[in-house]
């Protein structure tokens, strides 16, 4: 499939300072990973921490979009920060779910619910 036929679209909000929701749409493939990628490096390049990757409209992704998640995860876990997938398609859960991305990297049905996950504080090693 040809870009022209399955376009990409990227959408980025902020629902808070340092946390980027990024709705995605369209087929994410070898052929529109780069421009996902280049969205999600604009957003840590701004300081974002957190990444909500809202996956709900796209139909097929390879292992090229996969590949770009577990990158901005690895980012994001050194500032700390986090990355969680926001109600992926059928089709997209089986991939993260066969790959094993969906054991490292939070999938919420809803954003406010991975919002509260990244609230949820964290334990303190210095705790009594």
């Amino acid at each position: 499939m040809s870009i022209a036929q399955n376009p990409l679209s990227v959408e980025v909000t902020l629902p808070r300072e340092d946390v980027a929701l990024v709705t995605v749409e369209g087929y994410l493939d070898l052929d529109t990973a780069t421009e996902f990628q280049a969205h999600l490096a604009n957003q840590l390049h701004h300081g974002r921490r957190h990444f909500l990757l809202d996956l709900s409209g796209v139909p097929f992704m390879d292992s090229s979009g996969m590949n770009i998640i577990l990158r901005v995860y690895q980012e994001a876990r050194e500032l700390p920060g986090s990355v969680h997938v926001i109600d992926p398609t059928p089709a997209v859960r089986r991939v993260l779910d066969l790959t094993g991305v969906s054991i490292t990297v939070p999938i919420s049905d809803e954003v406010d619910d991975a919002l509260a996950l990244i609230d949820r504080p964290q334990a303190s090693p210095e705790a009594p």
